[in-house]
C-alpha cells in the first residue's frame, strides 16, 4: 500500500469513526464530573469530622482513618456494582478521589473471580493499580535516598 492510499485509508477510517462516535456536551460533562467528585469529598470531609469530633482523633491518625474508610467505600461500592454506575454518570469526577483508586483495584478481581481465589480475584486485583503502586513505591525510596544523602552534607 502506498503512502497516498493509506493516508487515504485513514482519514475515511476516522471519518467514519467520528460519524458513529455520540456526540459529548463538554459543560454537562464537566458539571456532573465536578459536582460528583465534589460530593464525594464532601463525604470525605465529614467523615473526617466525624472522627474528630466524636473519637478525638487528630493528624495522622485522623487521616488514615479518614482514607481506610473512604477507601472501603469505593470497594464496597464496587462490589455492589453501584461505583460502576456513579462512574458511567460522573466520568472523570469519580476516578479522582481516592475512592477511585479502590476502584480500580477491586474492579478487575470482581471481573475475574470466577477464574477462583489464587488465578483470579488475587492476580487480577492489582492489574490497573499495580503500576502505579510500584512507580509510586519506587519513586518514594528514591527521593527518601535522595533526601538522605542531602541530610549527611
Amino acid at each position: 500500500m502506498t503512502g497516498k492510499n493509506k493516508s487515504n485509508t485513514n482519514e475515511k477510517y476516522l471519518e467514519y469513526v467520528s460519524s458513529i462516535s455520540p456526540k459529548t456536551n463538554e459543560i454537562k460533562t464537566l458539571f456532573r464530573a465536578f459536582l460528583v467528585g465534589g460530593i464525594i469529598c464532601s463525604i470525605g470531609q465529614g467523615i473526617r469530622y466525624l472522627f474528630s469530633l466524636v473519637f478525638g482523633l487528630e493528624g495522622e491518625v485522623l487521616a488514615g482513618a479518614t482514607s481506610m474508610v473512604m477507601i472501603f467505600l469505593g470497594s464496597f461500592l464496587t462490589g455492589l456494582g453501584v461505583y460502576d454506575r456513579i462512574g458511567k454518570f460522573a466520568g472523570a469526577g469519580s476516578i479522582v478521589p481516592i475512592t477511585g483508586f479502590a476502584n480500580s483495584v477491586v474492579s478487575p478481581a470482581m471481573e475475574f473471580k470466577s477464574e477462583g481465589f489464587i488465578y483470579g480475584l488475587s492476580a487480577k486485583m492489582f492489574t490497573v493499580a499495580g503500576p502505579i503502586i510500584v512507580f509510586g513505591v519506587s519513586g518514594s525510596v528514591i527521593v527518601g535516598i535522595i533526601y538522605f544523602i542531602i541530610g549527611l552534607f
